[in-house]
């Protein structure tokens, strides 16, 4: 589940080539769940039909004060204070002189001067109308009204010139409303310590001991902290995940003593930590320094354990601090969970099962169940990463405003 479902948004559509990408826009926000209404300028009429922006929004889109031969009319005054949020993505220099001077000659610009919401100008225009005086002038005047831009970005403009102006992706906008919808005053100024992916233990040069994890739970964890606006660290062992957006730091180990030093440097300073990262409990002996031949018919390595992260973390733990861990097993689960609960001084453990279908590493789901150090247990159904991440969140936000 999306942080913008049920999100009452309007979608401002101006007179610009970047028209198009409002569509795609409107079908990433009904997708979310978002209750979208657009609303265009004559202008952008000629550039995408009301039809196709209607058929996506699934409500008809917006032009005109007066609607119908009877008289009927469109509510400025109504449509503002019903929406969230409003994203004017195309905004033509014109459109964003208007905004910035009260100009209100159509129902777009009028719904503006109505609205209690925040919005969001996404700028798209040639690179020299882009960069004119007169343009930022506007620009900063709304952002001095309280008005937020989503940065144009730099490429290929339809003049043919190479330069900062166009709009941004849709996918870029989209991010940025659920940013803004994701911010928590909790955690404002708050610095996240998370753990994420596998270690690799090495054999020899070419050789490593590691397991299944992919990083997928813990990056989606960075993020939901991230966009509700901590201060984030993120340390992750070896994986093909996408940095998060926002990420303060990210810092890349490989073993699991780069991951204990990594982690253990950034420790104190933390407010709260979240140990996701699936840490070998073993690592060869005596590493060689050159690859081993295969001679023997069979080979034994010797093993030593690694530092337990947690425990040794939790016996360090500072009043205020808030630490989370993961249980991931496959028997006796609960009573593992609770075991490591206590035995790592923990405020919060995840666990979850491999016997759960849809559940561990490499899915996009997970089903976990959160005990806390007073015995109350929270359980959850099969979800996406990201809304389990959302559902962790949730209770250490809970646990930070007692």
């Amino acid at each position: 589940m999306s942080i913008l479902k049920n999100k009452k948004i309007i979608v401002g559509v101006t007179g610009s080539i970047a028209a198009y990408k409002s569509a795609l826009l409107v079908r990433l926000l009904v997708k979310a769940g978002a209750e979208v209404q657009v609303v265009m300028t004559q202008a952008a009429q000629t550039f995408i039909t009301p039809l196709t922006l209607a058929t996506l929004s699934k409500r008809p889109a917006l032009s005109e004060f007066v609607q119908n031969e009877a008289g009927e009319w469109n509510n400025h005054v109504d449509l503002g204070l019903w929406a969230d949020a409003i994203v004017i993505a195309p905004a033509t220099a014109h459109t964003l002189s208007k905004c910035a001077n009260g100009q209100c000659d159509d129902l777009l610009t009028a719904v503006y001067l109505s609205a209690r919401c925040p919005v969001f100008f996404a700028p798209a225009m040639d690179l020299d109308m882009y960069q004119h005086g007169s343009t930022q002038k506007n620009i900063q005047s709304l952002q001095a009204f309280g008005n937020q831009f989503i940065d144009a970005e730099h490429g290929e403009l339809a003049s043919g010139l190479i330069g900062t102006g166009r709009m941004a992706e849709p996918e870029h906008i989209f991010l940025a409303l659920e940013k803004h919808f994701s911010l928590l005053p909790a955690l404002k100024g708050k610095k996240v310590l998370i753990t994420a992916g596998p270690t690799q233990e090495p054999i020899d040069p070419v050789r490593y001991i590691s397991n299944h994890s992919t990083g997928k739970m813990g990056y989606s964890i960075a993020q939901a902290f991230a966009f509700a606006g901590a201060e984030v660290v993120l340390v992750s062992g070896p994986t093909n995940q996408t940095l998060p957006e926002g990420l303060v730091r990210l810092i890349k180990v490989k073993s699991a003593q780069e991951m204990y030093e990594a982690t253990s440097a950034k420790f104190l300073d933390a407010d709260i930590i979240i140990l996701s990262a699936a840490v070998a409990d073993y690592t060869p002996a005596h590493p060689a320094d050159k690859k081993i031949k295969k001679k023997e018919a069979q080979f034994a390595i010797e093993l030593t354990k690694t530092v337990d992260i947690a425990a040794t973390l939790g016996r360090q733990k500072k009043a205020g601090q808030l630490m989370v861990g993961f249980a991931l097993e496959t028997d006796n689960e609960f009573d593992n969970a609770v075991g490591k609960l206590a035995s790592k001084n923990l405020d919060l453990i995840v666990l979850n099962s491999l016997n759960d279908k849809g559940a561990g590493f490499a899915y996009d789901t997970n089903k976990i169940t959160v005990i806390e150090a007073d015995s109350s247990v929270h359980r959850f159904d099969l979800k996406s990463k990201n809304e389990v991440a959302q559902d962790i969140l949730t209770l250490v936000v809970s646990k930070l405003q007692g």
